[in-house]
Formats: C-alpha cells, structure tokens, sequence
C-alpha cells in the first residue's frame, strides 16, 4: 500500500515532497551515526525506528557509501572511517534535507506542523552533534540537547520519594529495609528470591503479553476509536541476545502482510541474556516494551497511516525527538493504563508495585547519568556509584547506563533524559483528565502527537474523543 497525507480510507497517492524530505533527513541523520533501519535487530538499529509505509527507500538510504557509512558504525563507530562519511555528505546533503521538511511542514496544518518542527528542531541538533563527534562544529550545549529532545531544561531526578515508598514496601514484604544502609541489600535480595530465568523468556513472555493482553483489552481499547479494536497489540517474538550493550530491544518490522496486503503489525524484542531481572521488573518491562507500551503504540501509528488518518512521518519515528519522549512516557505508564489505574499504589499487589518502583527508578538513574556525566562533568566511576546507591539498580545496569549509555555523545545528552521527562508528563496528562479524553490524544488518534503539542490536543474546545484531527495541509 502507498498512502500520502491526504489519502482516504481505499486511496492510493505517491509519496509527496514533504514525505521524501522526511524520509532522506531521518534516515541520512540514521546512516550518519551508523544506524541500519532496515535491520531486524536492535544491534543494528540506531536512529529510526521504523520503516513500514511499503515506499522506496530513499537516496539517503541507497546511496553507494551509505552501506560503507552503516558498516563503520558512523560518527558512532570506534573508529570512524573519515572517508565514508566525507563520501556520504559530498552526495546526501543532510541540512538541506532537513531545512526542506521544516519548509513544508509550514504549509500543513497547525498540529502536523508543529509535530513536524520539533521533529526537524531535533534532527537539526542530532546533525550538530555529528559535525562536534567530527571535530567540525563547536561542542553543543547539553542544554540544548535535551531542550530538543524534551521540551524542558535539564535538571537531576529526585529519587527520593520512591525509594521510600520501595523501603517501606519491602519491610512489608520481610526485607530489612529501615535503615539507608539496608536498603540496596534489601532490594537485591527481593530480586534474587524472584529471579527469572533467561532460558524461559520466550514462554514466561508469551504468558505475561496475554494478560497484559487482556487486561489492555478490558481498560484501554474502549477508549480509542471502534477501528483499532482489531489492531493486533502485541504480535511479538521474545529473542535472548547476549553481551548487548542495552537490557533490551523493541524492534518493530511492521512490513509482513496477509495475502489481502494488510498490515500483520509484527515486532521482536531482544532481550540481554545476562540480565538479572524479577518477575515483577519483567512484568513492568512486557507492559513497556509490548503491550499496551512500544509495540501497540508503534501498530496504533501504522494502522492510523494505512487509514489515511496520520501522516508519512508515523511510519519512520525517531529516537532523540519529542515523540519518542510522549512513547517512552506512554510505555512507563503502561502498566497503569494496562490495569486502568493512574498511582503506582493502585495497582494489585504490592510485589507488582516494588517492581513498577525499581523500574521507575531505574529509568530515573538514566536521566541522573545523563546530568551527572554532561552537566556536571562527573566521572563513570562516581556516576556508576550514585546510580547504584540511590536509584537501587544493578551493578550491571549502573556500568551499563554510566558508561556505553551515559557517555555516548549523542544518546547520553538527547536520550537518557526522555525516560523521566515522558513518564512525569503522562502521568499528569492522566491525573487530570478523563481516560476516555487523554487515551486517544496520546496513541495518536486525534492526530501525531509529540510530548509538547499533546496539550494542544487535550485544551482544544469542542474535541471530539477518538476522531482524527487529519493531516491534511493547511
């Protein structure tokens, strides 16, 4: 199926010239920094997270040294190889691609151009950041970086309150957790009596995506628009990959069809072998990462876009944006919406709550790294430190998000505040208005929404619950 911004359900339209540009800027800025969106796995993936619109790849994808510039590893490789980049930007002229997206999206209409300037605000940041890991361009302010990605100034996380909450929890539990002191002990003791092994992931994951399932089925899906009830919400296959850098990837592929040409809305989630993850964390995770988190979010876009209900630009979203930030934020408070709660303390059972906690915790340690390492200056070693003492994560993740993470010049300052930013959002966006009202404005349903122009969305008189607000050019 080809679909463009003003097709109709049944419509058939080429891609237009504000697509193309969306397509060569998001994918250029991918290849430049080593990403492979066409690769089944997060190993191989950087940038873009999808590519499902069925259209050509574009110039910025196919070039010659394009392939060359992936293999390398980009401005992200270890060793960045000069020439291919040089190559690649000789031909791919990524500001001009990105300088034609934002020219067009000031003829659309008033949200898709606002969702589409902030998409252009971050890649433009994401280029300047190439050309200082270059050496051909000054440092960027990390202010900047996570202003782009956020919307908001940086400031450090304040874990106090659930740390508390998690002491308190664990006493209860009978973990010895009065103290400060006992506190990390406490915790990692309540992860070793609830361990998960790696070796049956495939068929714990199976069991936990069907309640998550369900439960999605009974608390968010009466919510959204009739159509996306036969939306498969969590058609994934749990991978185990090993030595991973990251705890887990969500990949969604999105390109099988039926025999009809329909969508099959089909992900992987690769998760780190020699991760040390409870029951209760894993639960937060299949609620993160699957449903009703990354994978129904990601089919939601998809099916709004073969409906002619959202724009190119739904089926090559981007990390390091607004709207990843909105995604990361929906995935944290999946699990609420999933039982159709808003406060942690709401949910089921207290072991369920000291896993949301210490997940919550840990992604609150990704912000922390990411304060920590670029605005403040501090080292690995005394980040790692902090992360495991006061965000109770494991010594892996605290070398993990300290280090790779944290320290990556454009993921440590564009990324890893994204985390806490959207799940501070959502969670308000919940308290203060009605499920029926804030659930379709957040999955996309009243039109593409970012972590910023979601409000417009939700203040706008006289919207109608669950209608498309289009994508029709202005």
């Amino acid at each position: 199926m080809r679909r463009a911004e003003h097709a109709g359900d049944g419509e058939e339209k080429i891609m237009n010239q504000l697509d193309l540009h969306i397509a060569d800027a998001v994918l250029g800025i991918d290849t430049l920094w080593g990403g492979d969106v066409m690769s089944p796995s997060g190993t191989g993936r950087f940038i873009a997270d999808s590519w499902f619109s069925d259209e050509p790849l574009p110039a910025a994808y196919t070039h010659p040294a394009a392939a060359r510039l992936r293999q390398s590893g980009g401005v992200s490789g270890k060793s960045i190889d000069r020439e291919a980049v040089d190559a690649y930007l000789r031909d791919v002229n990524l500001p001009q691609a990105i300088a034609g997206l934002r020219r067009e999206a000031a003829g659309c209409a008033e949200l898709r151009r606002a969702y589409l300037s902030g998409v252009a605000l971050c890649l433009d940041t994401m280029w300047e950041l190439a050309m200082e890991v270059l050496g051909k361009g000054d440092p960027v302010p990390y202010a900047r970086c996570v202003e782009a990605s956020t919307g908001k100034p940086p400031e450090p996380s304040q874990p106090e309150a659930m740390r508390e909450r998690a002491a308190e929890l664990l006493g209860r539990a009978g973990y010895q957790a009065t103290q400060p002191a006992q506190l990390l002990p406490a915790v990692d003791a309540w992860r070793r009596d609830r361990i998960i092994p790696m070796a049956s992931v495939r068929a714990l994951g199976a069991a936990v995506i069907a309640r998550f399932d369900s439960l999605s089925a009974d608390h968010l899906v009466p919510h959204l628009p009739l159509e996306l009830a036969a939306v498969p919400r969590a058609n994934i296959e749990f991978l185990p990959i090993r030595d991973a850098w990251f705890s887990g990837s969500m990949n969604y592929i999105g390109r099988a069809r039926t025999g009809a040409g329909a969508p099959r809305y089909e992900a992987t989630y690769e998760i780190n072998a020699s991760l040390g993850i409870s029951y209760p964390e894993f639960e937060q995770l299949v609620s993160h990462e699957v449903v009703p988190g990354h994978v129904t979010t990601f089919a939601y876009m998809q099916d709004l876009y073969v409906r002619g209900k959202a724009g190119f630009e739904a089926t090559v979203l981007t990390m390091n944006t607004r709207a990843a930030t909105l995604f990361e934020g929906i995935a944290n408070n999946a699990i609420l919406i999933a039982h159709g709660v808003t406060e942690i303390e709401q949910l089921p059972d207290e072991d369920i709550q000291i896993g949301v906690l210490l997940a919550l915790l840990q992604d609150d340690a990704k912000n922390q790294s990411s304060y920590m390492t670029w605005g403040e200056g501090r080292a690995q070693q005394e980040v790692a430190a902090v992360l495991r003492r006061d965000f109770l994560v494991t010594e892996e993740r605290a070398g993990k998000l300290s280090g790779a993470w944290g320290r990556h010049p454009l993921l440590g300052r564009m990324y890893l505040p994204a985390y806490r930013a959207g799940t501070e959002k959502v969670a308000e966006l919940r308290r203060n208005h009605p499920a029926a009202r804030v659930l379709p404005a957040i999955y996309g349903c009243n039109g593409l929404v970012d972590i910023q122009t979601v409000d417009a969305v939700l203040e706008e008189p006289g919207r109608k619950d669950g209608h498309s607000h289009g994508v029709a050019a202005g």
